[in-house]
């Protein structure tokens, strides 16, 4: 069962005239740009608030929508999360990652929907980078790939090794040339994933987004991504059964059927403009005065 506990859309609007470009974009059928971030999270009381608090201000050109869906945490973040405004939703019990993030996916609002983990690993300064393709008409679909020797630091070499196995196993299963299959920073057009047939509650979900779209006949403009790994100690939650759902996943998936990349539907891709980026406005999108005159 999830319980909306509050609603705060970031960035609205400012008044005034179209210009010239947003004309010719709205001649071509292009919509104004806007983020949701999708953030699951399930017990991470030490790592959240910094988190919100860093997505909040990233200079990306248009609206932000923050949604947080709590998924049954038994430690402090409920508590912690009440503090930074968003979209806010709780399972009353754990129903799994990929289960928060369907309910992200649901209530998203934006043209665009991008996952971001509550636990550290990624850095938000990343995000404004995955969005330039986009704006710029260049990409579809982009991806935040972890490169080793480029601002990362895997602490498992399991892991690392495990990645790479996967997603060499998925270029060969699709067709592709994919160089991160499970990085969290995936950037897709919402109707492009609203199109999917998402079924997996688990980790499975991540796997299974990235199965959907290769399937589907997109794929991802890629761009380098900070990362720094945690080991279980710190909390980290994938284990070996993971990893052998998401072969399982890949497989399934790829039974479905498969488009070709020059025969996607682009249409699940609208083209999108860009908004002024002004810190100012979005600093008074978020003060205290907004937020309670917010619904």
């Amino acid at each position: 069962m999830a319980v909306e506990t509050q609603v705060v859309n970031v960035g609205k609007d400012a008044p005034g005239a179209s210009t010239q470009k947003e004309k010719r974009d709205a001649e071509k059928g292009a919509v104004r740009f806007k983020l949701t971030i999708v953030v699951p999270v399930f017990n991470e009381e030490r790592t959240i608030r910094a988190v919100l608090n860093a997505l909040k201000f990233q200079p990306v050109p248009g609206d932000v929508e923050i949604i947080v869906v709590d998924d049954g945490s038994t430690d402090q973040t409920p508590e912690v999360i009440c503090d930074v405004p968003h979209v806010r939703i709780r399972h009353e019990m754990n129903l799994g990652k990929g289960a928060a993030i369907l309910t992200g996916i649901e209530r998203a609002t934006g043209t665009h929907l991008l996952v971001f983990d509550a636990d550290s690993e990624y850095d938000p300064t990343d995000i404004p980078a995955l969005v330039v393709p986009i704006a710029a008409g260049r990409a579809e679909v982009v991806y935040g790939v972890r490169v080793r020797g480029a601002r990362t630091n895997f602490p498992s070499l399991i892991y690392a090794v495990g990645n790479r196995v996967m997603t060499e196993f998925a270029n060969v299963v699709y067709g592709s040339a994919i160089s991160d299959l499970h990085t969290c920073l995936k950037l897709l057009p919402l109707p492009l994933l609203r199109k999917m047939e998402l079924r997996e509650h688990g980790f499975g979900l991540d796997t299974e987004i990235s199965a959907e779209m290769l399937r589907l006949g997109f794929r991802p403009f890629e761009v380098a991504a900070s990362y720094v790994g945690r080991s279980r100690e710190e909390g980290k939650k994938i284990r070996l059964s993971d990893a052998i759902r998401c072969a399982i996943v890949l497989v399934k998936v790829r039974l479905r059927g498969r488009t070709r990349y020059g025969a996607r539907d682009r249409s699940l891709a609208p083209p999108v403009t860009p908004a002024p980026w002004s810190p100012e406005r979005r600093r008074a999108d978020w003060s205290p005065e907004r937020r309670r005159a917010s619904p």
